[in-house]
């Protein structure tokens, strides 16, 4: 999530997972649903499998109705964010007077708020002492109520720890590139493949199945069972023959040719 042009100015304090914080969220306070507007959410890749099935609309429709491209920066990786309504102060279009109608499904930006992630890294033994940012927004009240909590305590019951472990090999390949010297770029075939197995889970299912990709690489028949079945584990095993090809991290392997 990045910081709002209303924000620039605050300075955000950083947290540890054990660092306390106090903060609630409801109804009937007069701030509610003011951080839905003005935003720049950045969709992961579980984000979109989950507001897609909620919405019950295939990848492309997803992505079409509700995501701006873009390249990320410092990466020049292409990603997308919430795309917001055309109204005067820009609104989470899942948004009412009465909150928010895919609550349960809400992007892992909205489960962090009031915190932030300042490091992508969410990889077990990653340094957690400095990758969360609390910023208390003038506007919201909710920093007024008494309810107590810790990062930890907090990531756990908005359910970001889940989103965090299933878009943890992503991310890395987001914090890998980053860190690459600016000249060294990406082919367009390569970040084609990534916005694919990031954001188009219908699309990349099409080419693992329905292209020569499982006679080109030697998988276990329980794996190609599972990621048919599953988009989650889809997602994952695409993450991983990604750093696979971009980094050259893990084992994949190529069939040898057959004789004849």
């Amino acid at each position: 999530m990045e910081i709002p042009n209303s924000m620039a100015n605050i300075e955000p304090v950083r947290f540890s997972l054990d660092d306390h914080f106090k903060f609630k969220c409801h109804s009937k306070i007069d701030c509610f649903t003011k951080c839905c507007k003005g935003i720049n959410i950045i969709l992961t890749p579980y984000d979109i499998i989950r507001l897609k099935r909620r919405l019950n609309l295939s990848s492309n429709e997803f992505l079409a109705i509700y995501s701006t491209p873009q390249l990320l920066e410092k990466t020049d990786l292409p990603v997308v964010t919430l795309k917001l309504m055309d109204d005067e102060p820009q609104s989470c279009p899942f948004v009412r007077e009465d909150g928010c109608i895919i609550y349960e499904d809400r992007p892992t930006t909205c489960r962090y708020y009031p915190l932030g992630v300042a490091s992508l890294s969410h990889k077990e033994g990653a340094d957690d002492n400095d990758f969360y940012f609390f910023v208390n927004e003038p506007h919201c009240n909710g920093f007024k109520e008494n309810k107590e909590w810790t990062v930890r305590e907090w990531r756990k019951d908005q359910g970001v720890d889940i989103h965090d472990e299933i878009n943890a090999e992503w991310t890395d390949i987001v914090v890998k590139k980053r860190s690459f010297p600016a000249n060294i770029k990406l082919s367009e075939q390569s970040k084609n493949m990534f916005f694919t197995v990031s954001y188009n889970i219908d699309k990349f299912k099409e080419f693992v199945f329905d292209s020569s990709f499982l006679d080109r690489y030697d998988i276990e028949k329980e794996i190609v069972v599972k990621i048919k079945e599953d988009e989650i584990a889809l997602l994952k095993f695409g993450i991983k023959w990604l750093k696979w090809l971009l980094f050259k991290e893990g084992n994949f392997t190529i069939k040898e040719p057959e004789k004849k």
